[in-house]
């Protein structure tokens, strides 16, 4: 991914103030809209929806604009820069996610033994067009399955990495750019204390709970990303990292 790219010297500061900019247009992009209503109210979802849809669909425009500034010479496209390319796309779904899975091969034997059902069940659960039907229609399945795990790999991972990693190199970038993953996600601290939902020790100590684990998997995410060049299979390790933590 960094093969054919440079950057001026002392430009580094651009990169980041890039990611930061990034990662504060997409957590801003929230609360542009005021309610009193509680963040898993439809109407809430819905609003939030536009917003951070908006805002990761302009997000390449922010790596387009750092490359212009910057004057990086790469000899790869914008969206191949981002990880977005069918080139070895089979390989780079499939491993990782083999990888990810033994990773949490611990939960999901625990969910297996757990789970009243037996696998035909879920089979027949899983090809039940009701099933899917009343998931596409809940809002929260929506935004936790479909809406979050593709714009925050677009914005955090996409965006950031090939900004990060001309200046700072490979190894920096995996352990900098989960920083602004996981620092994004204080912002639930804000409704939490808003709705009282905890004590203040109870409510700062699950945010940095919250900001531990983002960024050991942003960490993890970003590794594959820049072994395998492709951003593709990464929403479907985002969905692992919520259902089992």
């Amino acid at each position: 991914m960094t093969s054919g790219s440079a950057v001026p010297g002392g430009l580094c500061w651009v990169s980041v103030l890039s990611c930061l900019l990034l990662a504060c247009s997409y957590v801003g992009s929230l609360y542009v809209w005021k309610s009193e209503l509680p963040r898993d109210h439809p109407t809430v979802i819905k609003r939030r929806f536009t917003s951070v849809l908006v805002v990761s669909g302009l997000s390449p425009l922010f790596v387009w604009a750092w490359r212009e500034l910057t004057a990086v010479r790469t000899s790869a496209s914008l969206l191949a820069l981002m990880g977005i390319r069918l080139e070895g796309i089979v390989p780079a779904i499939v491993f990782p996610l083999l990888l990810t899975m033994v990773l949490f091969l611990g939960p999901l034997m625990q969910l297996a033994i757990d789970c009243p059902w037996t696998f035909t069940d879920g089979v027949k659960v899983a090809l039940d067009p009701c099933f899917w039907s009343l998931c596409v229609s809940d809002m929260r399945w929506l935004r936790n399955q479909v809406v979050a795990p593709l714009t925050e790999e677009l914005v955090f991972r996409a965006c950031m990495l090939p900004m990060l990693v001309p200046c700072a190199g490979p190894a920096t970038a995996i352990f900098t750019c989960p920083l602004f993953f996981g620092v994004a996600h204080f912002h639930h601290v804000i409704e939490l204390l808003r709705f009282r939902q905890g004590t203040l020790a109870g409510i700062f100590l699950s945010a940095a709970f919250q900001f531990s684990y983002t960024a050991v998997f942003g960490a993890y995410t970003a590794f594959i990303f820049l072994r395998t060049g492709q951003q593709v299979p990464f929403p479907f390790m985002s969905l692992a990292l919520q259902h089992r933590l």
